[in-house]
C-alpha cells in the first residue's frame, strides 16, 4: 500500500455521480476559486493533471476543479490534522453545502476522513500507529463498522509485534474513498467507481509571497531528519513474518 491523498470537496449533490459528469472546467474560474481558497498567496496556473496523478501534490501546488455542484481540490494544505481544526474561512467557503476531507499518508500508515453538514461537523477520524486515534469524533459510518469490530486485522508486521490499532488505516482510508468520493486508489475497483485518472484538474502554483512557510517547512524537515534513526532492512521468513537484517549481514 503506497497511496497518498490530500482532498477537499464542496459539494450540494452525490459527488460520485458529480465526478462521473466531469468535464473540463473553465480555467479562469478555477483560478478565481483557488485564489478565493488561498487569500494573500501568490498563485499562477502550472500543467494541468487529473485526479488519479495529481491527488497528493508537492508542496506549494494545488489541483482543482468545478464540478456540477461540487468543487474539488487536491491541496495539502487543505487538509488538517486533526480535521476538526479546519480553518472558519474554509467552512464559510463550504457555506450550507456539504465539506467532505480525506488525507492518507502511507509513509506513516496515517488517515484521516471528515464530514460537514450545513457548517457542523458530523464524522471525523484521524489515526496512526504510532498517534493512536488522534480524534474520534461522531458516528462510525458503516463502511467503518467491519474495522472497528475486528473483521480487518493487520495479518503480520516487520518487527512480529501485534499491529497497534484493529485495523490499517491505508486499508479504511480505500474504503472511506470509495464511500465518500466515489473511487479507490489500490485494489480491485467496482463497476460503479469512478475512475479517477479521467477526471482532469486545473493546476496552480500556490506560494507565500512573504517566504516565511517555507522557511517553517524546511526547518521543520531539518529537525525530523535530526531524529531519524539509521534506515532498517527487512526480510521475509517462510512463515510469512519478517525480521530484521543486520549490519554484518547486510
Amino acid at each position: 500500500m503506497g497511496a497518498k491523498t490530500a482532498l477537499l470537496a464542496f459539494t450540494s449533490g452525490e459527488l460520485r455521480t458529480a465526478l462521473r459528469e466531469v468535464v473540463e472546467a473553465d480555467p479562469a474560474e478555477v483560478l478565481a476559486l483557488v485564489r478565493g481558497i488561498h487569500p494573500g498567496y501568490d498563485v499562477a496556473p502550472i500543467a494541468d493533471g487529473a485526479l488519479g496523478r495529481n491527488i497528493y501534490p508537492p508542496d506549494d501546488t494545488s489541483y482543482a476543479t468545478v464540478l456540477a455542484g461540487a468543487e474539488l481540490f487536491c491541496d495539502r494544505r487543505l487538509v488538517c490534522d486533526p480535521p476538526s481544526r479546519l480553518p472558519a474561512g474554509l467552512l464559510r467557503a463550504g457555506g450550507d453545502r456539504r465539506i467532505i476531507m480525506h488525507g492518507m499518508n502511507s509513509v506513516a500508515d496515517w488517515l484521516c476522513f471528515a464530514v460537514w453538514e450545513n457548517g457542523s461537523l458530523i464524522r471525523s477520524l484521524s489515526v496512526s500507529p504510532h498517534g493512536g486515534i488522534a480524534e474520534n469524533i461522531g458516528e462510525p459510518y458503516d463502511f467503518e463498522r467491519p474495522y472497528w469490530a475486528g473483521e480487518r486485522p493487520v495479518r503480520s508486521t516487520l518487527s512480529g509485534d501485534p499491529y497497534p490499532l484493529p485495523f490499517h488505516p491505508l486499508e479504511l482510508g480505500q474504503e472511506a474513498l470509495r464511500a465518500l468520493f466515489g473511487f479507490i486508489l489500490e485494489g480491485r475497483p467496482d463497476p460503479s467507481d469512478v475512475d479517477p485518472y479521467e477526471v482532469p484538474l486545473r493546476g496552480f502554483r500556490v506560494a507565500d509571497p512573504t517566504g516565511r512557510e517555507q522557511a517553517e517547512r524546511e526547518a521543520t524537515m531539518r529537525q525530523l531528519m535530526q531524529r531519524m534513526g539509521p534506515p532498517r532492512r527487512y526480510r521475509m521468513r517462510a512463515d510469512g513474518t519478517f525480521e530484521q537484517i543486520r549490519n554484518a549481514e547486510a
